[in-house]
């Protein structure tokens, strides 16, 4: 492998407790109740504006309409703006297995479902930013995960073909992005998998942490 392609919420970090705090005090803003953390991990994976309307259909029951959606977006984005990266925290074997796949001369890129305004400050933040050579976010390219394009993009941008690329993540739209732009994918199963196990995913491994991920390049390599 000459390049991991990595996701970030649910693979590199936990945000969950940022993302859950911005999402109550949006409800609070638009005088509707809370929900627990435990439910706003299931909302992660599709970008912020999903997030939010899947936060509002959990309190409501129903779609919300655009004019609110529109509001509730622009009240979560107010109050993750301040708060991403204060509780978000690294996933054990993170920082050891991305100096292992360094180690290996294997370049790295960040490819998320989030945008580059939450993103950049999120990897400065948590202490990771300097180990990409890329980074490729959603507002960077025209589809997202499970899209391919965001995958191909980075290895266009890395200099190195999809076949020789790994993509490493935690949920279906890695897994599907991976396969549609013919790269290899492995699984984490500790992140936010949309209620989807892993286990029932095409991939081509299931890793305990970054480092085991690490470990199977290397065998590859």
């Amino acid at each position: 492998m000459r390049a991991a392609l990595l996701d970030l919420d649910g693979t590199l970090l936990d945000t969950a407790p940022d993302l859950a705090a911005a999402a109550n005090a949006m409800l609070a803003d638009l005088g509707l109740a809370a929900i627990p953390e435990s439910a706003v991990r299931g909302f992660i994976g599709k970008g912020v504006a999903q997030l939010v309307r899947r936060t509002l259909a959990a309190v409501s029951g129903a779609d919300a309409g655009e004019p609110l959606a529109a509001l509730a977006l622009e009240r979560f984005e107010h109050h993750y703006g301040a708060l991403n990266g204060t509780r978000s925290a690294l996933y054990p074997g993170v920082s050891d297995g991305l100096a292992a796949l360094r180690s290996q001369g294997v370049r790295l890129a960040c490819v998320t479902n989030k945008p580059a305004r939450f993103t950049q400050p999120l990897l400065a933040r948590c202490k990771l930013a300097g180990w990409f050579d890329v980074v490729v976010t959603a507002d960077t390219v025209a589809r997202r995960k499970p899209d391919p394009e965001p995958l191909l993009a980075a290895c266009r941008r890395l200099g190195v073909a999809a076949c020789d690329a790994v993509m490493i993540g935690d949920s279906a739209n890695d897994a599907l992005a991976a396969r549609a732009a013919g790269c290899r994918v492995l699984l984490v199963p500790y992140g936010y998998a949309e209620g989807c196990a892993v286990q029932e995913l095409d991939c081509d491994g299931i890793v305990s942490t970054l480092l085991h991920a690490a470990q199977l390049t290397a065998v590859w390599s």
